[in-house]
């Protein structure tokens, strides 16, 4: 029997025409390798991305893949967000500050915490707008059981409320914050447009509904070491209540809390779809966003860049197991 092999060819965002055959050219987003999954010694799967760490002088001290190429933030940016809110007139306590800009794990403590906020602005859970959800956190998702996702159990909840907050304090419309053109989301942008010296190269929404913008993985690096260096008040007040309060960023046993718990100082943030950013108080940033991706390499390529600024952080191993026994693990190629 003989088999014919069609290759299709199409144009990408770039206008560049590439063979989608992966056998003769990989795919432009594809990137460097970040991280090998070994198996008794032998390299079984890699993650690919981009990756760029910056000195505290804000230059670049190390970069892999096309650092060029627009990515979505997804939830890396919600500091930023949190800080146009705060700009905008919100106020609330680092607690909750911290919520604002959270993917929360969806325990008992999250979702008081999100109802709190929405109460200071006289409203209720019936007012989010985000997209229903079960609990992030697998603990908190297998409590939970078999109830319906819900609208207050989705982790960007919290970001919701306090959008909402914002909203009844400037008395904006609620009913349609969510919409490109609100002035919620227009003050959002200038805030990422000015952190990241860059504009946006693409508008879309991301999971949770919110409205999302594209930037180049070095723009997403300025604007986390520009917040993180910031003079402003406002930068200052929002990144302090995620470091004293780290387990409303995430959630306990997960790692962005982990890490902040474990390195005083550090800024962490992780976002949907393979993308991560950190950072320490004199400036030094990394961001990186896995090509395919996946998740559980962030642990190692945080660890060993930590490592290369001298900074010693908790174990972050991934085994690789041959039925009870070890047999491998995650490393980074950095």
């Amino acid at each position: 029997m003989t088999w014919l092999l069609k290759v299709r060819l199409f144009k990408p965002i770039s206008g560049r025409v590439w063979n989608a055959n992966p056998v003769s050219e990989l795919h432009p987003f594809q990137g460097e390798v970040l991280a090998e999954l070994i198996r008794n010694g032998v390299v079984e799967s890699v993650h690919a991305g981009h990756l760029v760490a910056l000195a505290s002088d804000g230059s670049v001290s190390l970069s892999k893949g096309d650092i060029s190429l627009p990515i979505f933030p997804r939830s890396t940016v919600k500091s930023i967000q949190a800080s146009a809110m705060v700009r905008a007139g919100l106020r609330l306590p680092p607690k909750l500050l911290a919520l604002a800009a959270s993917s929360h794990s969806g325990s008992q403590a999250h979702l008081d915490a999100v109802l709190e906020i929405l109460a200071s602005a006289g409203l209720t859970e019936n007012d989010l707008l985000n997209a229903t959800d079960k609990p992030l956190g697998e603990s908190e998702r297998l409590a939970w059981g078999s109830a319906a996702p819900t609208r207050l159990a989705m982790n960007c909840s919290g970001k919701h409320a306090a959008m909402l907050a914002t909203c009844v304090i400037n008395g904006w419309d609620i009913k349609s914050y969510l919409e490109m053109d609100h002035p919620l989301q227009l003050a959002i942008l200038r805030e990422i447009e000015s952190l990241a010296n860059q504009s946006v190269t693409n508008k879309t929404f991301d999971g949770c509904g919110a409205p999302l913008f594209a930037i180049s993985t070095i723009g997403l690096a300025q604007a986390v070491r520009s917040i993180t260096i910031s003079s402003d008040p406002i930068h200052q007040e929002v990144l302090s209540a995620c470091r004293q309060f780290p387990e409303m960023v995430a959630g306990e046993g997960r790692l962005t809390t982990r890490m902040m718990q474990g390195v005083p100082g550090l800024f962490m943030k992780d976002g949907a779809e393979g993308v991560n950013i950190a950072s320490m108080p004199d400036g030094r940033t990394l961001v990186f966003k896995i090509a395919d991706g996946s998740l559980r390499s962030f642990g190692v390529i945080i660890q060993a860049v930590l490592k290369q600024w001298g900074i010693t952080t908790p174990h972050e191993a991934v085994d690789v197991y041959g039925g009870a026994a070890v047999v491998g693990g995650i490393r980074a190629v950095i």
